[in-house]
């Protein structure tokens, strides 16, 4: 019994010895879990659940999505920052945890550049501004009317303070120049169903998460914010086209892993991922949530992530903006 027990650790040892191409040609040797900084039914976990079907098949284990939601994404990218660096974990980092909280959490207890691995960007969507079906104030001009006669009482809903939705209200707020109440939430999943039933009034959600809501009548589109259409909500007009020249508030979603990831594992997921994102049945999903520009090397997603840092920091600092505790 002894004499097993150190050949077990001896093989494992020798494993972890091993050159990073050897145990990359072997992984994933087990189940592999992505970890969702949201609860079930928002954007992030949507997209989660479309790649990590298809990496289950394409590596014969399970891949599993693990919703750890809190902090607008903040706690799962913390978890994942401290979890092992051998593929077994990885994040689907967002905008919130990867390019708002540089700006908005001064104790952030991770550094995106030294304790993360980027692998690949997932997709783009624009948010959508939505709305109760019983709101009188169903146009962006309207509604920039209804906040200007009783400033801070028309209400916008987010996942959370410092969430993409939360940094688009600040941004809409700031070049309409009124005033609104926030109302933070928890994840889309709870946001959604009180926007619904009447609770808050407005949202600037994520289109993946607000597509089926809008789909069924249950909320109305006003309003995308990217300077483009996508090609899933044809008939929904800009922000730009509605009078925001320039206005571009985005949702982003990308797998990373932690900080020490080896090179030939984060690369073989970024193979993998691009091939799943140019699957048809895929991309169908992808333009129906309104998820487009995913795919691409890990350099570019870095970049990306950079670029993204420094638009929001600037947000950030013009609108004095602060994360409720």
């Amino acid at each position: 019994m002894q004499r097993r027990s150190f050949l077990q650790t001896a093989g494992a040892a020798a494993l972890l010895g091993a050159p990073a191409f050897v145990r990359a040609q072997t992984w994933p040797n087990g189940p592999v879990r992505i970890v969702v900084g949201f609860p079930p039914g928002g954007g992030t976990d949507a997209l989660a659940r479309v790649v990590s079907v298809k990496l289950s098949e394409m590596w014969k284990q399970q891949v599993i999505v693990d919703n750890k939601g809190g902090v607008a994404g903040v706690l799962a990218a913390e978890y994942v920052s401290q979890q092992p660096s051998d593929g077994s974990t990885l994040l689907m980092a967002h905008i919130n945890s990867h390019a708002l909280a540089p700006s908005l959490q001064p104790k952030l207890r991770y550094s995106i550049e030294r304790d993360f691995v980027p692998i690949v960007l997932v997709g783009v969507t624009p948010n959508l501004l939505i709305a109760n079906p019983a709101q009188k104030a169903l146009t962006v001009k309207d509604i920039v009317a209804a906040c200007k006669a009783e400033p801070g009482r028309v209400s916008f809903g987010s996942a959370g303070s410092g969430s993409a939705q939360h940094l688009a209200l600040e941004l809409f707020k700031q070049k309409a120049h009124v005033d609104a109440l926030h109302v933070p939430y928890k994840g889309s999943g709870p946001l959604l169903t009180d926007l619904i039933g009447g609770q808050i009034q407005y949202s600037f959600e994520t289109m993946t998460a607000a597509t089926p809501h809008v789909k069924s009548g249950r909320v109305i589109a006003i309003a995308q914010t990217r300077t483009k259409r996508a090609k899933g909500h044809p008939s929904v007009p800009t922000m730009q086209e509605q009078g925001f020249d320039g206005f571009e508030a985005t949702t982003w979603y990308g797998l990373v892993g932690p900080g020490k990831l080896p090179t030939p594992i984060a690369q073989k997921i970024n193979r993998d991922v691009n091939q799943i994102l140019a699957m048809p049945d895929v991309q169908e999903k992808l333009d129906t949530y309104g998820a487009e520009d995913g795919g691409g090397s890990s350099d570019k997603f870095a970049q990306f992530i950079r670029s993204e840092t420094a638009k929001w920091a600037k947000v950030v600092k013009d609108g004095n903006v602060k994360v409720e505790s």
